[in-house]
Parts: C-alpha cells; sequence; structure tokens
C-alpha cells in the first residue's frame, strides 16, 4: 500500500478552521512514499536489505512528520538514518566484558578461519556429495569427524549434534529410554534461563537414579544402584559453581571400572588439558580414565560454533548416530564447516585470550588511552581481573587490563546513534566502582581501531 499525503492529511488531528488548513498544507509537504523509495540511498539499501525493511524505515520517518518530530523537508534523511545495517536484526558486539565467553553475546567469537569456511559453505558445496564420483557421499561431516579424531586421539569415534543438550539426550533417548540413569545428586545441575538437566534427562523417558549427597558420593553409592535397570551411570561437571569443604565424588576411573557404561558430560569442551584450567575436565584425558562416551559444547572453550561433541567407542557413537533422534538433532552444513575450521586451524581467538600476557594487555590499554587523549577523550589504564564465562572454570581469574572511562558512555556505546546507523560497532563493557570499564581480555586485538572509533563516537568533542 503506498502512503499518500491525502491519507496523512485526513487523519491529522482537528483543531480550529485556520490551524487545520495550515496543519493540512504541512502535510501535503510530507514526501510520498513511492518518492522516497527513489531516493538512490533507499534504492541502494533495497538491493542490500529488500524493500519491505526499507518502506518500514520510510513509514517511520513520515510518521515523525505527522507528529511535527521532524520537518517535511528531513524525512528523507530521517528515513535514510533509520536503514538497516543488514536484514537480520543482530548487532555486532565489542566483547569488552573481560568475560571471554559470554553467553548473552553468542558465547565464543569465531576465528578467521571458521568465518571463511562459512562464507565457503554458506553458497552450494559438497556437504553430501563426492566430488570424485558425482554421487552422494558415504559420510556427511566427514572433514570435522576426522578433525575431532586427530585432536583426541583416544576417540574411537565422534559426532556432532546441535548443542550439549541435544548430546545428551540423544545418549538418554538411544541408552537409556525406560530404564535408569544413575547419577550424583550433587550432579543435578541447573544453568542459564532455569534448564534443569533432570527436567532433560526425564523427558526422554529415562528414570533418574540419585545416589549419594549434594556434597559427597561416593563410588559405593553407585555401585549400589547398579542393577538389570541400568541404562548407564551419568557424571557431570559443575562447570558453574564450585561445592568446598567437606566434599567428595567419584573419579571417572573408579566409574570405569563399574559394570556399567560411563556417560561423562564435560561441558565446556576442552579437548585436551588446560594448564591455567587444571579444575576443568577435557575430553582427552576422561576417555584415558575410562569414559566410554563424552559429550561437550562446541561454542566454549573449544571456542567454535554452537554443537554438542560425542567421542568415545566406537559402537556406542554409532549407536547413537543411528538412532533415528539424530536426524532431528544434526547440524547443517555451516557448522560442520566452523567447527572443523575451529579444531584443525589456528587457534580461536577464546584459547588465544586464556594466554595473553597481561602485560600486552597493559600496553594496549595505554595505546588506546593515548590515542584518545590526542582527540580530547580522557580515560585512564586500570588493571582488571576478567573470567571465563560460559560456565566454565567457575572462581577463575585472569589478571587483565582495562580502558576506564565515564560511566554514562556506557548506554551510548551499546546503542547510540553511531550504533544504529552501522558506522561503529556496539561495545558492552562492565560497570565498576561508577567507572565504564573495557577489559581488553576480551577484546580481539585487531578491534581496537573500532573500539577507539567506537569511543570517540559518542565521546569526543564535536
Amino acid at each position: 500500500m503506498v502512503t499518500t499525503v491525502d491519507d496523512l492529511a485526513q487523519s491529522a488531528p482537528r483543531g480550529t478552521a485556520g490551524s487545520a488548513a495550515a496543519d493540512g498544507a504541512a502535510l501535503r509537504k510530507i514526501p510520498r512514499t513511492d518518492q522516497l523509495l527513489n531516493d538512490p540511498r533507499m534504492l541502494a539499501a533495497e538491493r542490500r536489505v529488500g524493500r519491505d525493511l526499507v518502506k518500514a524505515a520510510i513509514v517511520r520517518a513520515q510518521e515523525r512528520a505527522r507528529n511535527a518530530e521532524i520537518t517535511p523537508d528531513q524525512v528523507a534523511d530521517a528515513a535514510a538514518a533509520e536503514l538497516p545495517v543488514t536484514a537480520a536484526s543482530l548487532t555486532e558486539v565489542v566483547n569488552a566484558t573481560g568475560v571471554l565467553v559470554h553467553t548473552n553475546l553468542g558465547r565464543a567469537p569465531l576465528s578467521q578461519a571458521a568465518k571463511d569456511a562459512l562464507a565457503t559453505a554458506a553458497g552450494t558445496c559438497d556437504v553430501e556429495f563426492d566430488l570424485e564420483t558425482g554421487a552422494r557421499s558415504r559420510q556427511r561431516g566427514r572433514g570435522v569427524i576426522e578433525a575431532l579424531k586427530r585432536a583426541v586421539p583416544g576417540a574411537e569415534a565422534a559426532g556432532v549434534v546441535n548443542n550439549n543438550a541435544a548430546a545428551l539426550v540423544l545418549a538418554a533417548t538411544a541408552l537409556a529410554a525406560g530404564k535408569e540413569i544413575i547419577i550424583s545428586r550433587g550432579e543435578l545441575i541447573e544453568i542459564g534461563d532455569r534448564f534443569r538437566l533432570p527436567d532433560l534427562l526425564a523427558s526422554t523417558g529415562a528414570r533418574l537414579r540419585e545416589v549419594g549427597t549434594t556434597n559427597r558420593t561416593s563410588v559405593e553409592d553407585y555401585q549400589q544402584a547398579i542393577g538389570e535397570d541400568t541404562g548407564f551411570i551419568l557424571k557431570v561437571h559443575p562447570s558453574n559453581y564450585r561445592v568446598e569443604g567437606f566434599t567428595r565424588e567419584a573419579t571417572v576411573t573408579e566409574l570405569a571400572a563399574l559394570n556399567a557404561t560411563l556417560v561423562h558430560d564435560i561441558g565446556s569442551g576442552l579437548l585436551a588439558p588446560h594448564p591455567l584450567l587444571t579444575a576443568e575436565p577435557d575430553a582427552a584425558t576422561s576417555l584415558r580414565d575410562g569414559a566410554n562416551l563424552v559429550t561437550a559444547s562446541g561454542d566454549k572453550l573449544l571456542g567454535g560454533p554452537q554443537a554438542g561433541i560425542l567421542l568415545g567407542d566406537e559402537a556406542l557413537v554409532r549407536r547413537l548416530l543411528r538412532h533415528p533422534l539424530a536426524r532431528a538433532l544434526r547440524v547443517d552444513k555451516l557448522t560442520l564447516a566452523a567447527l572443523e575450521a575451529t579444531i584443525a586451524g589456528p587457534l580461536p581467538p577464546v584459547a588465544r585470550s586464556l594466554t595473553v600476557d597481561p602485560a600486552a594487555l597493559i600496553d594496549r590499554a595505554e595505546r588506546i588511552v593515548a590515542t584518545l587523549a590526542a582527540h580530547r577523550v580522557f580515560a585512564g589504564v586500570v588493571t582488571s581481573e576478567a573470567a571465563v564465562g560460559g560456565g566454565g572454570a567457575p572462581g577463575v581469574t585472569l589478571p587483565s587490563a582495562a580502558v576506564a572511562l565515564p560511566e554514562d558512555l556506557a548506554a551510548a556505546l551499546r546503542a547510540g546513534p553511531a550504533v544504529r546507523r552501522g558506522d561503529v560497532p556496539a561495545v558492552a563493557g562492565r560497570v565498576e566502582k561508577g567507572r565504564l570499564l573495557l577489559d581488553l581480555r576480551s577484546v580481539d586485538p585487531d578491534d581496537d581501531a573500532r573500539l577507539i572509533a567506537a569511543v570517540l563516537a559518542v565521546a569526543a568533542p564535536r
């Protein structure tokens, strides 16, 4: 439907005859929709984001003119300012919170290698096609499966589903529907958004056999629970909290010696031990210690896209992947490509951020502050503490450095006019003691220039 000036005039508020005539004359000056659609800026945006989003921006600008918020000759510029950068509503954010794996910001940022792989897979690709024979390929996602097996040599087989919860659902459905899953009461975890592991497992038709207590569960507790109805023993890493003091838990080695299948949910996705995260379980060690199946997330410490990873005994993994539910939980070509590039390619951003030298962070902060000062924006360098995040390594703090700014810049850096226009990325920091801290441990060094540009867009004197 094309909006006309007559429509606008007829719907204008009524007043005195003289004011009504003046209002009508002003409304008739508002550019018509068809005229605005022919503006070069609108034509360019239409090719980028589509006609519907462009028309929506135009209608909003016309409405502002009807409400006397802007004049009729400002409508075209106002509509241009409203144009979205992309056809999707997601906004790019520079993560300066100091939380390396920030769930609300999409967890792990992808490496450039993963982004390049995504671009290749975005079109048509050989995801299920053998280029040599011209026939359908025998194994979907062979590249990422081989990459996982190279990264974890102790795994006889590997599989990928769409997240770690899906991996557990698949295991519970294929191995324990109508049977019992033995689990410690201290591992009946709840993570973000009220997601509770017991509810997830019960939804599969399995019955939970809880053993031990919140703070102490022994291998004998598991042993006494094993029976004809046992589907498997589930050991879960409580990755977003710690229980300290009078505690006890059965190890993977102890549980592997029992007469039952052992599934270990390691959570955050470490494939091998990490020197800074000694309390965080990893797939290689778990399999070495006797776990039959390991499940993990792909978008946390592994640093890749959202995915659920299955590693373990060949017969067990094959059984899961051949279950009918696996079809509903499988990942698409984009995830396969990004995950393979993450595992086989250079270190992803999360891994680099974990090991960066704090002195290098202070040096970066000093250079950023000096650049801002040259533009008469005054900031400071402060030492800070970063965190792993994403439900990983609770209690582990990472020495860091931050750029300190006035607290009142936080909102503008997240969603100010320059961000809405797409001139600069949104920047999310954290507020502490009345200051906005832009923690650099979670910021890729290649983004420092864009971080500076975003600060200057909201803070530099005009």
